[in-house]
């Protein structure tokens, strides 16, 4: 068992680069998968969970080349159709494999999903979308698996979700690729990450445009070929690290990165006097002064993430007077609160009145539990102590890293393994910055 220990009360200063985007890096794996030819993608994260997602890969019979942070993946055959349980039990973009089985096998046989349990997340809408494309797919309540087939082959068709969704668009641009006919995807999510993985898909020989914000339009090819790709940097990285600059009143430049996809993010953090100074060569984050109070609402691009919501919570504890943060995305996505209150916060849950719950909220209502809050309040400034802390999943984790960052005295944190499936080398670089952090196995 790997756990932090964390000196809190040192001012984060100097400068820090941030690594490739974790959620474009696991979806390009994936991608690479639709070619018998090799693709080379550049500035990958070296985290766990990008690791097990190449272990998957190679078990279906693919060649997995890792140099620095590039990574170069030939599957010129698959060997199975079928993802281990035990792999896919680790990370959720596993099912993900359903798009290349299905387009160059025509049949697959997929776990339900894993990865970090933050509220019920189906798969529904894409399971829906990809029998509309001709697959019969059913679950296996008895072995835990879907098995999926495409007897005729994957067909184009038109496709409106019902509700925003970011891997659900991405498995169904990446099921339609290689599909006969045109795709049309109407409702579909419109992350910068969604993109960044239809530059590859076009770069590999992919016919895709958004034609609209929310519009994606997929003319199937027959063959994809080799191409090379680098990742843009992670933005739920760069809001934690501007995140640590602010509650631990320093001054951090984050190197090589642009104000598109944190719109929202450094809107809120000006409105709340936070210090922010676009240069040619990065984002300067920095303490210039008491925090105000803000009230936000999580939603999909180009709102105000759902996995900022945590780390923002904590910088509000600084703030003078009573912050909201209202979730959306996910019924339950506040399982850090409890950790926090443990170090002095003064937060409480409350319930927001809604009228139209259904339109607001992006999960699957019938998923809710009736016992959820999806809100809470935060009463600042509320000065933070020191505390034994259990991180329940990744954005949970690096929120409880800021606050611990902040708070007088040591910290301890177990289960830091959910941080090192989104952060490389979390520690070090935040000890670089003038942090005092220390891990320890038992």
């Amino acid at each position: 068992m790997n756990k932090l220990i964390i000196k809190g009360g040192n001012k984060l200063k100097g400068e820090v680069s941030i690594l490739g985007s974790k959620n474009v890096a696991l979806k390009v794996l994936v991608a690479t998968c639709l070619t018998s030819d090799k693709v080379i993608v550049r500035n990958v994260p070296l985290i766990s969970d990008f690791l097990v997602m190449a272990d998957i890969i190679r078990s279906l019979g693919g060649e997995v080349k890792l140099e620095d942070h590039a990574v170069s993946v030939k599957l010129e055959k698959f060997l199975s159709e079928k993802i281990s349980l035990d792999k896919a039990a680790e990370i959720r973009t596993s099912y993900m494999f359903l798009a290349p089985l299905l387009a160059r096998v025509g049949k697959a046989i997929i776990p339900n999903p894993g990865g970090c349990r933050i509220g019920a997340r189906p798969i529904d809408r894409i399971v829906d979308g990809l029998k509309k494309m001709g697959v019969e797919i059913k679950y296996d309540s008895k072995d835990g698996y879907f098995h999926a087939l495409a007897p005729n082959g994957l067909k184009g068709t038109v496709y409106r979700f019902s509700k925003s969704t970011h891997t659900g668009t991405e498995t169904m641009i990446l099921a339609a690729v290689l599909a006969k006919g045109k795709t049309t995807l109407e409702n579909a999510a419109q992350e910068p990450e969604i993109d960044e993985l239809i530059g590859l898909l076009n770069r590999m020989g992919a016919k895709i445009v958004r034609e609209k914000p929310r519009n994606i339009i997929i003319e199937g090819v027959e063959k994809l070929h080799s191409a090379e790709f680098i990742i843009a940097p992670d933005r739920n990285e760069i809001v934690t690290f501007a995140v640590a600059a602010l509650i631990t009143e320093g001054d951090v430049l984050i190197r090589n990165i642009k104000r598109r996809g944190l719109e929202d993010f450094l809107e809120t953090m000006e409105s709340c006097g936070a210090g922010i100074e676009e240069k040619e060569n990065g984002i300067r984050f920095f303490y210039k002064g008491e925090l105000k109070p803000s009230n936000i609402t999580t939603s999909f691009y180009p709102g105000f993430m759902t996995d900022w919501q945590g780390p923002w919570a904590v910088l509000m504890t600084k703030a003078n007077g009573a912050s909201t943060v209202h979730e959306t995305i996910y019924e339950n996505r506040f399982t850090y609160v409890d950790e926090l209150k443990k170090m002095g916060a003064n937060i409480e849950f409350y319930k927001p009145e809604v009228k139209n719950p259904e339109t607001l909220y992006n999960f699957n209502i019938k998923d809710d539990n009736y016992k959820s809050f999806h809100a809470i309040r935060i009463f600042g400034p509320t000065p933070l102590h020191n505390a034994i802390l259990t991180i329940t999943d990744l954005r949970a984790g690096a929120s409880l890293v800021l606050a611990a960052l902040a708070a007088s005295g040591k910290s301890v944190l177990f289960d830091v393994e959910h941080l090192d499936r989104g952060y490389e080398q979390f520690e070090q670089r935040l000890n670089s910055l003038g942090a005092d952090i220390k891990r320890e196995v038992e």
